[in-house]
């Protein structure tokens, strides 16, 4: 069955409201998951920050990895960030800290839009002349791959009197729209926000920030303890696919397809935080040594096995035997190969 959304036509099947339900139902344990659970979300919200922050940032061409990205945030010095990758990484993290501490009182309006690019940019010296601004220029959605090369995802709404209208149209269609379910309107609230792309840079970063805010205000708070858009890393060049796909067929096209990647995105993230909450459950059966080998890389990600053994006074060899043994286990990963190989929380 065909309904209309906003601007756009979405088949509402047995697929779509089969993925809803899904996330619903977690939803609605998750109260109880909260009280039981509470030391170990607050380590899962460290490492959900970290890999946010990383995912986020390397989607749009970043090459700090989740381990640089851990140090940085544990001895941020705002002097000491002269490169362009650690000003967007601050940046981030900054806004994303902003959302998760004041959600509640963050609008869905254009000045909180604009407010919190400005936090995203604020960093950033390269962005100085337009934070917190509309575009001024037109602005084409390109796709950074790991070679370098870029490639349009898809064109822009013009930027003047044509975002601005565009954005507060979004915005107005959120706040009044009552019917449709709140996984649906944060899925088309995204893809439009991304659609209209109305600052010159920084708006994939901003619209997987929206994501979150929008999540978040209506309930589903266990979104802090996962990260969405390492989900996003992982499914890159899906991510683009779908988004080129649907917005070829603009204006009033059919996004379908979008909702159901942002939704089987979600399924994923909640069935990956069951496993993280279930294999804390575990740990409780590990040995004192392995809980303080895990405490220690969950500090220190990207610590070697040597680092360690110096660290809590362990013979190497008993290191390395634990280390395999955690590894298999599924509580750490294991990184590099040889002398760089190194170990983090997974």
């Amino acid at each position: 069955m065909e309904s209309k959304v906003y601007n756009f036509t979405v088949n509402l099947d047995w697929k779509l409201i089969n993925l809803i339900s899904q996330i619903d139902r977690f939803d609605a344990k998750w109260t109880a998951i909260e009280r039981k659970e509470g030391q170990t979300l607050k380590q899962l919200k460290g490492i959900a920050t970290v890999r946010s922050v990383g995912a986020s940032t390397r989607i749009e061409g970043s090459k700090m990895s989740d381990e640089e990205i851990d140090v940085l945030l544990k001895t941020i010095d705002i002097s000491k960030l002269v490169d362009r990758d650690s000003q967007e990484v601050a940046g981030y993290f900054e806004a994303l800290d902003t959302i998760s501490e004041s959600f509640d009182k963050i609008e869905v309006k254009e000045s909180s839009i604009k407010n919190l690019h400005n936090i995203l940019m604020r960093y950033s010296q390269k962005d100085a002349w337009h934070k917190g601004n509309y575009k001024t220029n037109s602005n084409a959605v390109e796709a950074t791959y790991p070679d370098g090369t870029t490639q349009i995802v898809f064109q822009t709404t013009p930027a003047g009197l044509a975002t601005e209208e565009a954005v507060r149209h979004l915005c107005d269609w959120y706040s009044v729209d009552s019917e449709t379910h709140n996984l649906v309107k944060s899925a088309v609230f995204t893809y439009e926000f991304l659609s209209i792309h109305p600052f010159q840079d920084g708006n994939g970063r901003l619209s997987r920030l929206l994501s979150t805010l929008l999540l978040l205000r209506t309930g589903y708070k266990w979104i802090e303890y996962v990260s969405f858009e390492h989900e996003i890393e992982n499914r890159k060049s899906e991510y683009y696919r779908v988004l080129r796909n649907c917005q070829a067929e603009r204006p009033n096209e059919n996004i379908t397809d979008w909702i159901l990647f942002y939704f089987d995105a979600l399924r994923n993230i909640h069935e990956q935080l069951l496993n993280k909450l279930e294999q804390s459950g575990t740990e409780s059966q590990l040995s004192p040594r392995e809980k303080s080998i895990i405490a220690l890389i969950s500090d220190n990600a990207g610590i070697k096995s040597g680092e360690i053994a110096e660290r809590l006074s362990i013979p190497n060899p008993t290191v390395k035997r634990i280390l395999a043994d955690l590894v298999e286990k599924g509580f750490i990963d294991k990184n590099g190969t040889g002398r760089g190989t190194n170990y983090s929380i997974r």
